[in-house]
């Protein structure tokens, strides 16, 4: 069974049982501030466990891009990956019962319309309620058991540690999970949200009805349902990629070269997040995209093959396009940019490879972990390609050094940050007069009106990567592949003009997180909001149109006539995929 019959038969078997078919959301999540990447399918649907009415109806299915990097030292091996796909089915307000979810996996697993897989093959674990403030899920134990009949092999209790599953973040809805298994390899993971958490409170029951959570993994899932492939690089999800990887590198054998693999899955992820706006960087998203972007084109040049860079992104776009057309209409940038990065790196790891050399012919036996932080901070050269290397000329690296070096260095670069004045010049504490406040004050709200109108005649695609605000000006940077015209610039001023001179009434509210975001508040998501929030919504009074709706942590004129008169004085490139806006108000 290949790759596209496995999407198509997971769809409509929940499609058959009145479930909606939403698309993937994006890699960055926009209703989940509180992690980097979205790492579940039910990331996107989190308010909607916690009594935010859903607008799908109670019952949905998806197929979730996910992108983590807990295993990403791991990647090269049979299993480990760093993007994947997310397959999953959710359910809300206790819309569906413990029985029927259960029963539901079971069928599709085994049924000719599902996937078919002997039942000889399967078995299930249930939770055994030792965690603190829970109990054993004897409910879901007796389905299990009367499965039995059915074909259903082996069923075994285990802890939290493997059937209690969340929350994503540092709270949200969790609970014990069913977990099915083929051949001994966990394929699928039910979790029943019957608890939610929250740091301060910990455990406590769900403000609505049972939840119900699913997730499989579609490339683990392929290797399940064709015995003949022993890991998931022999899948068709992979085969496009390595056997165009393999044109430019013939003398190598496929099925035991761990940088192959590498280069597949980490170009793969790189194609993916670039498609959803993340530019690499030395910061978060930016900094990880950055990283395994970096750490393919180092195993392309091991392997003599980085002519076959463009080639090999291109082959995977044009095989996913099909099934995420964004990859399609935003392949010119996303080849500019991987190239972009790639010319940036080749120009330092030539030198960063001759230090290397010096530096493992001069060691005894062990690797200082200051010297090899000292290689990846002066010339990007990553830890595990320093370790690959040193390992192959019998040497150790001090990899707890590194670690220290590491952290030391992120404390100074955060120490000097926090002795500048905020996003909007007033968060440090420092002093500033009473009419350098109001000014200042202005400006941010005039941002808001920017970023508003950004979106507007841009488009939604539109992200704040950063603003800085003084008494003279506003800088805001946001991402777009590309310079505005003076049409555009022009066109965005006088919207902004336009609010001002309306009188808009600018309100604040305080709201639980979930809420905000579900009523679709734009979220900055470098911060890392509080809960409850502070909600900034700028509006017509008369015929209540908003016309702004952002997190913010203030502050902000109270109408919009206080703005004063609004002007772009410059656009210009920030870095790869970022521009940025300078504006006056008088």
């Amino acid at each position: 069974m290949d790759y596209p019959t496995v999407r198509k038969n997971f769809i409509q078997f929940f499609v058959d049982k009145q479930h909606q078919l939403v698309p993937s959301a994006a890699l960055i999540p926009e209703h989940d501030a509180s992690v980097l990447f979205t790492t579940a399918g039910m990331q996107q649907f989190k308010p909607y466990y916690t009594g935010v009415p859903s607008p799908y109806g109670e019952g949905v299915v998806s197929i979730q891009k996910c992108f983590r990097t807990a295993d990403i030292n791991e990647v090269g091996d049979e299993s480990h990956l760093t993007f994947f796909e997310m397959l999953g089915n959710f359910a809300f307000n206790g819309s569906v019962s413990k029985r029927e979810a259960i029963n539901w996996g079971w069928e599709f697993l085994t049924s000719p319309d599902g996937m078919g897989i002997d039942k000889a093959r399967l078995s299930a674990t249930y939770y055994n309620g030792n965690r603190s403030g829970t109990f054993p899920d004897n409910e879901a134990k007796e389905v299990l058991e009367s499965l039995r009949v059915d074909g259903l092999n082996q069923i075994t209790a285990q802890p939290d540690t493997d059937n209690f599953w969340g929350p994503t973040g540092n709270e949200g809805p969790c609970g014990p999970t069913v977990e099915f298994y083929v051949d001994g390899v966990e394929i699928w993971n039910i979790v029943f949200n019957e608890f939610y958490y929250q740091e301060a409170t910990g455990l406590r029951p769900p403000t609505s009805g049972l939840g119900i959570d699913t997730g499989m993994g579609l490339e683990r899932l392929l290797v399940a349902v064709n015995p003949e492939t022993s890991n998931v690089y022999e899948t068709d999800a992979f085969t496009d990629i390595i056997t165009k990887i393999q044109d430019h590198t013939p003398d190598i054998d496929i099925g035991a070269d761990r940088s192959m693999r590498i280069i597949a899955d980490h170009l793969r992820a790189s194609v993916f997040l670039l498609a959803d706006h993340v530019q690499p960087s030395n910061k978060e998203q930016g900094y990880l995209l950055r990283r395994i972007l970096r750490r393919a084109i180092l195993h392309l040049d091991r392997l003599e093959a980085l002519a076959g860079f463009r080639e090999i992104i291109e082959t995977i776009i044009n095989y996913y396009g099909e099934f995420y057309p964004e990859l399609v209409a935003d392949k010119d940038n996303i080849v500019q940019f991987a190239e972009l990065e790639r010319d940036k790196f080749l120009k330092t790891i030539t030198q960063g490879r001759k230090e290397l050399v010096k530096l493992l012919s001069s060691a005894d036996t062990t690797i200082s972990g200051l010297a090899a932080f000292d290689l990846f901070a002066t010339y990007g050269l990553p830890l595990d390609f320093i370790k690959e290397e040193s390992l192959q000329a019998g040497k150790d690296i001090d990899e707890v050094g590194f670690e220290q070096a590491f952290k030391e260095h992120q404390n100074v670069s955060r120490a000097g940050v926090e002795q500048k004045f905020g996003g909007h010049g007033l968060s440090s504490g420092a002093e500033v007069s009473e009419t350098d406040k109001q000014i200042i004050t202005r400006y941010h709200t005039a941002t808001h009106l920017l970023h508003a109108a950004l979106m507007k005649f841009l488009g939604n695609e539109v992200k704040q990567a950063g603003s800085d605000l003084n008494t003279e000006r506003a800088r805001f940077d946001f991402t777009f592949p590309r310079p505005l015209t003076s049409a555009e610039k022009q066109q965005i001023e006088d919207w902004v003009n336009q609010q001002i001179t309306q009188d808009l009434v600018v309100k604040k509210e305080v709201k639980p997180l979930a809420e905000a975001l579900a009523e679709g508040a734009t979220a900055f998501f470098r911060e890392k909001y509080p809960d409850p929030v502070n909600v900034y919504t700028i509006y017509n009074e008369n015929s209540g149109e908003v016309i702004s709706k952002e997190l913010c942590g203030g502050p902000h004129v109270e109408n919009t006539s206080a703005i004063g008169k609004f002007k772009i004085i410059k656009e210009q490139s920030s870095s790869a995929g970022v521009r940025r806006i300078r504006a006056v108000i008088d």
